[in-house]
């Protein structure tokens, strides 16, 4: 279950998070559509490292708590971890350095 939930909040998130920094500093948030096939090409990338992630977070959680929804926590979890790298990274090309 945690490797499921992982990959659908991976997938879901990596369609976005490289338009979150710029709707964010420009307050558009048409901008979070604005690089289809980036956004696609994280989509790809997220998906499976949620599912991975997920999949082993998951169950080592459900061990330690409430199986069912310890493992959907930790899928929920797992599937953040690429889009939050996702969505860092995308702060950084938007912003100056």
């Amino acid at each position: 279950m945690g490797a499921l939930v992982g990959a659908i909040v991976g997938a879901t998130g990596g369609l976005f998070a490289v338009g979150i920094a710029p709707a964010v500093i420009d307050r558009n948030v048409a901008l979070l559509f604005d690089t289809p096939i980036l956004g696609l090409i994280c989509f790809t990338i997220s998906g499976p490292l949620g599912w991975l992630i997920g999949g082993q977070l998951g169950p080592r959680l459900g061990d330690r708590f409430d199986p069912r929804r310890a493992e959907v926590v930790g899928g929920v979890l797992g599937g953040l971890v690429p889009v939050t790298l996702i969505a860092l990274w995308g702060w950084y090309m938007v912003t100056a350095h």
